[in-house]
């Protein structure tokens, strides 16, 4: 039996149920979940225990103050519990600058590196409360595959974006090549023991994040690019190609985000522009060739009335480095190869900071 309740009429017997079940689950070898389907009107709340699947069955309308437990087998001080939204909705594509934020991209499962990274810069606390104040965290893609934790990574990230606002803090996701390959069927990536795990919950992969799915419903209303204050966040680059369109973010965003879900092959012409292999989330013209020119990177500005770029994707060396008369930032430093670093915005200075806690200052015109 899956051990949840509604928070808001009984959060003490909550919290006595998670932690019992918990404590249960930290002898166990293996635990995967929780997966949430949504089923002829009803909510399936499955997850994986050594190779037993335990599934729960109640109406959707118990949705709104439900809660789950995420579980580590060998780390119990990782657990936590992650409230389901009410409702989801598509983000805004523009915000204002916030007071300090916090960029990282390319973790792929590895929730190991990603605590350590929000821990150490005071994101949060041990136990996942929002310490960051009004600050932004912004996640610029790829949050599945080579990671043997997507499921756990993808519930934080969900259960951060809902306490963070409280304390007007703010979290952006933003999808990536790897993402939409999860989506749209493209599995060469994916960890071999979600393939075993899905085959065990008597399902296809595909249908883990499907749009009966409530993790696949919330990755389907997110946007592949946004400006934040001066910056304009995605994962790949802007090709000049994307440049010449001359695009709006809004209508960007919004006519990409129907064909998240669809194979590569299947994607209408008109929208290869944006979702192939010059897209917003694979395009790698700054780092390889054919090399973006400085005349695009200052057009792309230009457009969107931003002053530096800052992506993802392409590792171009194990330290958060700036190009491009540091207009362009990248912040992917392989994470799944043991090396954690992100980027910090505070009081306009940029810094690399890293899993310890130590920040390096970057010059921003290098």
């Amino acid at each position: 039996m899956y051990l949840f309740t509604r928070i808001p009429l009984i959060t003490a017997v909550f919290i006595t149920l998670s932690h019992q079940a918990m404590a249960q689950d930290s002898t166990r070898t293996t635990y995967d979940g929780p997966y949430v389907f949504y089923i002829d009107g009803d909510l399936h709340v499955q997850h994986i225990r050594d190779t037993t699947v335990h599934t729960d069955t109640l109406s959707a309308e118990m949705k709104p103050g439900l809660a789950l437990p995420v579980i580590f087998s060998d780390l119990p001080a990782w657990n936590f519990e992650v409230p389901l939204q009410t409702e989801l909705h598509s983000p805004p594509v523009q915000y204002a600058a916030p007071e300090k934020v916090l960029i990282l991209s390319d973790i792929e499962g590895e929730f190991g590196a990603f605590r350590a990274l929000l821990l150490a810069n005071k994101v949060i606390d041990e136990q996942y409360n929002w310490t960051f104040g009004k600050g932004h965290l912004v996640i610029a893609g790829d949050l599945f595959d080579r990671g043997s934790t997507v499921v756990e990574y993808l519930w934080l990230l969900y259960k951060l974006e809902q306490v963070a606002p409280l304390d007007g803090g703010y979290v952006h996701v933003i999808l990536g090549n790897h993402d939409i390959m999860n989506l749209s069927g493209d599995f060469r990536y994916v960890q071999p023991k979600y393939a075993a795990h899905a085959t065990l919950l008597q399902r296809s992969y595909h249908d883990l994040y499907s749009e009966n799915t409530e993790l696949g419903r919330w990755l389907r209303t997110k946007n592949i690019v946004e400006k934040i204050g001066d910056l304009l966040v995605l994962h790949g680059g802007v090709s000049p190609a994307v440049n010449e369109r001359a695009m709006s973010l809004a209508d960007i965003n919004a006519s990409s985000r129907p064909f998240y879900a669809t194979p590569h092959a299947q994607v209408p012409d008109s929208m290869q522009l944006f979702l192939g292999r010059n897209g917003l989330f694979w395009y790698r013209g700054y780092f390889a060739e054919p090399r973006a020119s400085q005349q695009t990177v200052d057009s792309t500005l230009q457009l969107y009335g931003v002053h530096k770029i800052v992506v993802g994707h392409t590792i171009v060396d194990s330290l958060v480095t700036t190009h491009y008369e540091g207009k362009v930032i990248a912040v992917d430093v392989n994470q799944h190869e043991g090396i954690h670093q992100a980027l910090l915005i505070e009081r306009g200075k940029y810094y690399r900071v890293n899993e310890k806690g130590n920040r390096e200052l970057l010059d921003p015109k290098k």
